[in-house]
């Protein structure tokens, strides 16, 4: 499993804390909190996590072969949005997208676990 992060010390943190309305110091502690019990995992799974500097757009979960795709913005979290089930189909572009999206994110970003 693979697990993409907000990075806490990030600009792009702050931003975000302050579209939704929170302090940085308590969104960044929810993200160094969420990171640690993922490393607790790490022990009985395999799980990486990465911390990234971007502002967030797109919140994704993904399957094999499906994703669930919802979208940040200023004002409302990333779970208040409307949530889309994407297919990997033979000649469909939005599932393709989204992989590539993530793993160009990954190539940048800093592996904490």
């Amino acid at each position: 499993m693979r697990v993409l992060l907000l990075d806490p010390d990030s600009d792009a943190l702050a931003r975000r804390a302050a579209e939704i309305g929170e302090s940085a110091e308590s969104l960044a502690g929810g993200v160094r909190l969420a990171e640690a019990r993922l490393r607790e995992l790490a022990d009985s799974c395999d799980i990486q996590v990465y911390r990234y500097r971007m502002l967030p757009t797109w919140r994704l979960i993904r399957t094999d072969s499906t994703m669930f795709v919802s979208a940040f913005d200023a004002g409302w979290e990333g779970h208040e949005s409307a949530t889309y089930k994407v297919m990997a189909t033979p000649h469909g572009p939005l599932f393709r997208g989204f992989r590539r999206m993530f793993e160009a994110i990954i190539d940048g970003a800093q592996r904490t676990v």
